[in-house]
């Protein structure tokens, strides 16, 4: 009796310690799902079709592939920009996509992935205020008004660079676009990937700075910190759309 209790035991162990040693990316697998998380307010990467309740996208649909190729289903969470990394940390998705830019701030709680998309500031101003606006110190005046979306790099550019301006911090980024065009704002500033798809949407609109870009950034997907095998499998992923012109491919659609 002695001995088989001590055998119980000892399985019941190597059981408990089996499931703490395993990775996240054998959790993923194993479940059959990776939860990935996305703000749906930034076109072209993400963006929550209120008509249909689906989200759309070109990181959408390379998390579809993301999933594809893990041998997975793909389930989508809704965050926000001010809750993306407290969302990640509290394990409500495994991966944060959606335009998520490569920064030292968030790499210090989080893991970021290999850049797949190099890009930079830039503004979305009417057409009509092109030789108004043609420096940072054009646009940090008190009388040019901001619109700008919380918890981002957008963010913390408005405030370290236009600082002088008339600020609003607008919750739903999607609305901003619209405001500056009907003369609500004068600028908005975003990714440049951004600005070019707004000023083609709206024929009223010009994404300023486009070429000659206020900031030279790249993104990433986001991840939490430890789980090596996990990341080291989206780093080759990204390499492997890379090799296919996959990204390319997809900013083309959406663009």
């Amino acid at each position: 009796m002695f001995f088989l209790l001590v055998g119980i035991l000892f399985v019941a162990a190597c059981n408990a310690s089996e499931a703490e040693e395993k990775s996240q990316l054998s959790q993923i697998v194993d479940d059959g799902v990776i939860r990935v998380g996305t703000t749906g307010d930034y076109k072209p990467f993400t963006y929550l079709n209120l008509d249909t309740g689906e989200f759309e996208g070109s990181d959408i649909d390379a998390a579809k592939m993301l999933a594809e190729d893990l041998g997975v289903e793909v389930e989508f969470v809704e965050t926000s920009w001010p809750t993306l990394m407290e969302d990640l940390l509290d394990d409500k998705f495994d991966i944060g996509m959606g335009g998520i830019t490569r920064t030292l701030e968030r790499q210090k709680t989080a893991h970021l992935s290999k850049p797949y998309l190099d890009f930079g500031k830039a503004a979305i101003i009417r057409k009509e205020d092109q030789d108004r606006f043609q420096s940072v110190e054009d646009m940090n005046q008190p009388d040019v008004r901001v619109g700008v979306n919380p918890g981002g790099t957008n963010e913390e550019f408005v405030l370290a660079y236009l600082g002088d301006a008339d600020i609003t911090v607008m919750e739903n980024n999607l609305e901003i676009p619209g405001k500056v065009a009907e003369g609500e704002f004068d600028v908005m500033i975003t990714d440049s990937v951004e600005a070019v798809l707004y000023a083609k949407e709206d024929g009223r609109l010009f994404p300023a700075f486009e070429n000659d870009t206020l900031t030279n950034s790249q993104m990433g997907y986001l991840m939490r910190r430890g789980e090596t095998d996990f990341h080291h499998w989206v780093d080759l992923w990204i390499d492997e759309m890379k090799l296919n012109d996959s990204f390319e491919k997809l900013e083309d659609e959406w663009m």
